[in-house]
């Protein structure tokens, strides 16, 4: 899932989140409050907004239920930090009327930690895991537990135009690093598309430099905020600031770079201008949809390729962006088993290959690549598994929130800062913030 996250939170979680566990109970109402239910249980489920998936799934997995139980969907804010923060609140007034929730990955830690995501029984873990990508496994545990249940994971390709590509002479039938497809595009006068906006984007791209390398944003966070140790300021961040310092000083990220989200990116990518892009699946059905609709030409579909996320360094393989949705089973709901019951169900392998070619959003189930509906949706669906198979998740702590809006604030724009100062600046900020020592 693309989300975009420019809420500030004032302080620490750990003193804001408190603030807003003592508000919840005033804020929201207790479902116990409800009048009783007739008939087979109702289990609601949040979900994050999308084409209709997510509700043509409920309704799927409600008919198979054979009148076990009956699940609705309630459609959560659009902008990810929201989401959080509308679930965050009702659960810790004990809001039992939650009993599925649809929980983007960075949020899963907070939400394990605060105690409101039931225990994942062990026989589910087998089967939801069964032949799962890495990447959504990774994104779905916290502190060597399955805590939450993989649904769809989400990653970044490396997308080319072939007549650049062909042009700068550079072989795309093996892994390419940055510098690499910054050399190309400069060598052709081209733009190099990325997300430079002050968003979680930026964090994003950070995040998938700084694994490539072979580090880590997080290094320790065993003794809690107090003791939390990052590894910013490393050789890794150092080269992930000279790339995205390179881009940014150069011009190749094009003069709207300090703005670019992924439409922007795409759009830019589509130009004459474009040559590389780094961006989610729904680029494919996006330009094919321009396409029919008259308002881009064949050609361009027809210019477009695609490859596993460029490297760092040729020596180490690349770590590309994870992303997606999990389904958190609520602690507070009155139908734990059940839920998870149909958890099982909106998971399942053919759920997810709908899912994929109906909504664009690819499965966490390697065997949904398989079906040819998907092929035939997506020419790139293997590269894509592929991608997934060694995608890297952002930081999994309770202490996203401030980590991602620290990046945000010290990372932009990029190539705004010498590639030797931001690292450290940006290190230094985030730890003063977690200790509440300064203000995001």
């Amino acid at each position: 899932m693309v989300t975009r996250r420019r809420t500030p939170t004032p302080r620490p979680r750990t003193r804001a989140f408190g603030a807003l566990l003592l508000t919840a109970a005033v804020a929201v109402p207790l479902a116990a409050c409800a009048p009783a239910e007739t008939g087979p249980p109702v289990l609601n489920w949040y979900i994050n907004p999308d084409d209709g998936g997510q509700a043509a799934i409920a309704q799927s997995c409600t008919a198979a239920a054979n009148g076990a139980y009956t699940i609705t969907t309630q459609v959560l804010p659009r902008q990810a930090a929201s989401q959080r923060e509308q679930l965050a609140r009702r659960l810790a007034a004990n809001d039992s009327s939650i009993d599925i929730m649809s929980l983007d990955p960075p949020f899963i830690p907070e939400f394990a930690e605060a105690g409101f995501l039931a225990p994942v029984p062990e026989d589910v873990q087998q089967k939801v895991t069964q032949n799962v990508v890495q990447g959504a496994i990774d994104g779905a545990t916290w502190k060597d537990q399955l805590v939450t249940v993989p649904f769809w994971a989400n990653t970044q390709l490396l997308w080319y135009r072939k007549s650049v590509v062909e042009a700068a002479g550079l072989d795309m039938s093996k892994p390419v690093t940055w510098q690499q497809i910054m050399d190309a595009a400069q060598s052709q006068d081209k733009y190099l598309a990325v997300q430079g906006a002050r968003a979680e984007s930026l964090t994003v791209w950070v995040n998938a430099l700084i694994a490539s390398d072979g580090g880590s944003i997080i290094t320790s966070q065993e003794g809690g905020v107090d003791s939390i140790e990052l590894g910013i300021d490393s050789d890794a961040g150092k080269a992930a600031a000279e790339i995205m310092g390179e881009i940014g000083t150069s011009g190749l990220g094009g003069p709207g770079l300090p703005t670019a989200d992924e439409t922007a990116s795409l759009s830019l990518f589509q130009s004459d201008k474009g040559s590389f892009m780094v961006n989610y699946p729904f680029v494919w059905p996006a330009t094919k949809a321009s396409v029919e609709n008259g308002s881009l030409d064949q050609s361009v579909l027809d210019d477009i390729g695609w490859a596993v996320y460029p490297a760092v360094d040729e020596s180490k393989p690349a770590a590309p962006p994870y992303g997606g949705i999990n389904l958190g089973i609520s602690s507070k709901g009155n139908n734990v088993d059940l839920a998870y019951q149909a958890a099982e169900c909106i998971v399942s392998p053919e759920n997810q290959t709908e899912y994929f070619v109906s909504n664009g959003n690819p499965a966490s189930n390697t065997t949904a690549f398989d079906a040819p509906a998907v092929s035939d949706a997506f020419p790139m669906a293997s590269t894509i598994r592929d991608s997934l198979q060694q995608a890297a998740p952002r930081p999994q702590t309770p202490y996203y929130n401030e980590i991602s809006l620290g990046i945000q604030s010290t990372w932009h724009p990029p190539g705004a800062d010498n590639a030797d100062t931001t690292p450290a600046q940006s290190q230094s900020f985030i730890l003063q913030v977690l200790r509440g020592e300064r203000l995001l």
